[in-house]
């Protein structure tokens, strides 16, 4: 008797199925082969935009040396929001091993330079046991990346692209999971997973409905990183049971221009230069005053204030307020193909004098500030104040307002620009909650049969970050949770 919830048919079928084609999927994908196992993976960006946030990342991934060390920095880290010492312990040495199994695969892992400033938060106890590596010679450009694909791509493992998944398929007597309904070309396809299905799917970063469920006082936010992922393995993992953690977390916010010709936010040049410019800028927000060091190196969004870490202030909507000295000293977009989707993917050729983004009307203009300030929806005479203030500020030489010590120049030259910024993130933290073993787990704690994860979908980081931390997770637990998924008894069916 065919029971109601398996497919009238199997389409295709492998031991180990893997949602999700990232840092976290490569490793996952890796490992499982390589200790035997039929593996099938499901991506759902079109081939070449395969890589999740990993392709587009710095490229680095944490390493460390001291498990003890590394607990307590992870405890500290996590501060308010403890995370079980188990999992913990279970993390840290794990992640001791990257740089290992990064060598075993062909690797050439290279220490960043300028440590320990690598080093997120370095007053935390046991934060010296962070290292920052990348695979081979060159930081950034997706090197590391293109290291993970080609040693998946070396292997008999099959990629389907353009193929998401949509609904994990459950055995309604024993609750195991049996494989992935998937769609591919506008129909669905039915996947069967002999021993297990790991979801490394990535977070909810490109899903504005959960950003503002989730993610408090962000009315919107947008992605630095891949525009792919949607929170479909949270919404898959939901429907079969699962219980989420980390949700109210993301790597952000920031503040960069976002625009519909571009899938990912554009980080603006007169907000991270380190050298002072010919012309003055602010950032204001609907009040048309300050409301933070415009200058300030964040940590991954956090500030230190009161004593505290918390994240950096994003009022919307936000503009930046610039003079005629700064809008002709050059592009205020940096196009160097580092990091990030819009300069490594999208490579959109901003104009070497500003003119063409004027003309698009992504930079508008004033004769005078109360033109300006009418223009983007302002009031006149609060924007004319903050400048005044502002000027006042910097023939002071000291900002008392914010600290800001970078680029103290007024805002003096007309014609006056505005640009409007967007709270920015590279990805969220939260998703369905793992245990030591990988599986992912009810609120009752126990396991979902045959149900797996790794990565940023879920992660263990639930408050403060450590830079790397994410890449180094994905390796980490792709490993821990490939191994399980391995050692499952095929079922059969």
């Amino acid at each position: 008797m065919q029971q109601p919830w398996l497919p009238q048919k199997w389409d295709m079928e492998a031991e180990v199925v893997i949602v999700g084609f990232g840092g976290a999927g490569a490793a996952t994908a890796i490992t499982a082969h390589d200790l035997g196992a039929k593996v099938l993976m499901l991506e759902k960006a079109p081939e070449g935009e395969e890589g999740g946030n990993t392709r587009i990342a710095g490229q680095g991934y944490l390493q460390i040396y001291d498990v003890d060390k590394a607990v307590m920095y992870l405890d500290a880290l996590s501060g308010p929001y403890p995370v079980l010492s188990q999992m913990v312990r279970t993390w840290a040495e794990e992640v001791r091993g990257n740089n290992d199994w990064v060598s075993g695969i062909g690797g050439d892992p290279q220490e960043h330079q300028h440590q320990p400033e690598g080093i997120e938060f370095p007053d935390l106890p046991g934060a010296d046991c962070a290292h920052k590596f990348h695979n081979g010679d060159i930081l950034g450009y997706s090197n590391t990346w293109k290291f993970f694909e080609s040693s998946v791509k070396r292997r008999p493992i099959q990629v389907l692209y353009e193929t998401p998944g949509q609904e994990l398929i459950q055995d309604g007597i024993t609750k195991e999971i049996l494989g992935v309904r998937a769609e591919q070309g506008g129909r669905s396809i039915h996947v069967k997973a002999r021993k297990a299905v790991v979801l490394t799917c990535g977070g909810f970063e490109n899903n504005q409905e959960m950003i503002r469920n989730y993610l408090p006082e962000l009315p919107y936010c947008y992605t630095s990183g891949t525009p792919h992922n949607n929170g479909d393995g949270i919404r898959m993992a939901q429907m079969v049971g699962a219980d989420l953690w980390h949700m109210n977390n993301y790597a952000g916010p920031s503040m960069a221009l976002k625009v519909p010709e571009c899938k990912a936010t554009l980080s603006m040049m007169a907000l991270h230069h380190t050298h002072d410019q010919p012309g003055g800028m602010i950032v204001v927000g609907p009040d048309a005053k300050r409301f933070a060091n415009e200058k300030v190196h964040t940590k991954h969004g956090r500030i230190r204030k009161n004593g505290q870490w918390a994240r950096l202030p994003v009022p919307c909507p936000m503009h930046m307020v610039f003079d005629h000295a700064l809008f002709t000293c050059g592009p205020l977009y940096d196009m160097k193909p580092v990091s990030g989707w819009a300069r490594i993917m999208e490579r959109y050729e901003w104009s070497k004098d500003n003119s063409a983004e004027l003309r698009r009307g992504w930079i508008k203009r004033g004769e005078t500030v109360a033109a300006l300030a009418a223009s983007i929806g302002l009031n006149p005479a609060a924007l004319e104040e903050s400048i005044r203030r502002w000027n006042g500020i910097c023939e002071s030489g000291k900002d008392s307002d914010f600290e800001r010590r970078k680029m103290l120049v007024p805002i003096v030259k007309p014609p006056f620009y505005a640009i409007e910024l967007s709270p920015s993130m590279l990805n969220t933290q939260g998703g369905p909650r793992r245990n030591e073993r990988g599986q992912i787990v009810r609120p009752d704690d126990t396991p979902i049969p045959r149900l797996y994860s790794a990565g940023e979908l879920g992660s263990i980081y639930g408050n403060l970050y450590q830079g790397t931390g994410n890449i180094g997770e994905c390796l980490a637990f792709g490993r821990i949770s490939a191994r399980n998924a391995v050692a499952e008894a095929p079922w059969d069916g």
